[in-house]
């Protein structure tokens, strides 16, 4: 795989402010997050187009291939390049041939796709019709980890420190112990780098959590519960939709993580 050329200065910008404070304006200078639409390609196609932070981009084509069932595994993208251009960016993949036919298929069904969790879905017997995931068993977690993740956590969050405009998406092992942070305006976004990183480290998604800066939503528990991860907590509240894909994919659901509290939504039995 061919590596662009994106790093963290391309990820955020500096721009004039004002900034009051006690009645008073003072002039100067802000780090604020980019965001730019990135075009993911399939074999010459062009599939969906993001918003999304211009970093890690080639870990976000590969974790949004993977959490979309457009590739089985990381092996079936062949070859992966971004191609910066004036108004935006593209991520070039070459999908293995099998997997484009299938794609191309799903093309022909749909109007549209995006990295949310049903967009594209043309009606509501569709989104009824789509097959949940199952995760499998995996380690206990220690609920003494939750809070030794979330303190390392805080300290990885590169972009966060600089523009205060983004969500982080946490590889922890069971111990608690972060190791992979990535970081995009988007949280599912967020999500997908983070996927397509754990793939790339060849890293098995059932040996570790998930750990979100943000709420966890529908399709933060149906990325996650795509590639196999079966423990996703996060700071603040889940939605009652993404409880109820939690409790039938398997999945045990944390919210507010926060401290020494949380509250775990769907099968607690993998949090002693």
């Amino acid at each position: 795989m061919r590596q662009g050329a994106i790093s963290m200065a391309d990820a955020h910008g500096m721009y004039g402010v004002d900034r009051w404070a006690d009645g008073a304006a003072v002039r100067a200078e802000d780090s604020v997050a980019e965001e730019v639409p990135v075009a993911l390609v399939y074999n010459g196609f062009s599939h969906a187009v993001m918003m999304a932070t211009p970093q890690d981009l080639e870990d976000f084509a590969v974790g949004f291939s993977l959490s979309e069932g457009i590739a089985g595994n990381a092996r079936e993208i062949l070859d992966i390049e971004v191609v910066e251009h004036a108004h935006g960016t593209e991520v070039q993949m070459q999908l293995a041939g099998e997997r484009f036919a299938q794609l191309r298929a799903r093309r022909r069904a749909m109007t549209g796709r995006t990295g949310c969790g049903i967009c594209g879905v043309e009606s509501l017997d569709q989104l009824a019709c789509r097959p949940i995931a199952k995760v499998g068993a995996t380690g206990m977690l220690d609920a003494g980890a939750l809070q030794r993740a979330q303190a390392e956590l805080q300290s990885r969050q590169q972009l966060f420190e600089l523009t205060g405009a983004v969500h982080a998406a946490a590889w922890c092992g069971f111990d608690g112990r972060v190791e992979l942070v990535r970081e995009d305006v988007g949280r599912h976004n967020a999500l997908d780098k983070l996927i397509g990183a754990i793939a790339a480290q060849r890293r098995a998604f059932d040996e570790g959590f998930l750990f979100m800066t943000s709420r966890a939503s529908y399709e933060i528990v149906q990325k996650s519960a795509a590639v196999g991860i079966a423990v996703v907590a996060a700071v603040s509240a889940p939605t009652g939709m993404a409880v109820r894909v939690a409790q039938a994919a398997g999945l045990t659901l944390i919210g507010f993580a926060r401290g020494e509290r949380h509250s775990i939504y769907s099968h607690p039995e993998r949090v002693h």
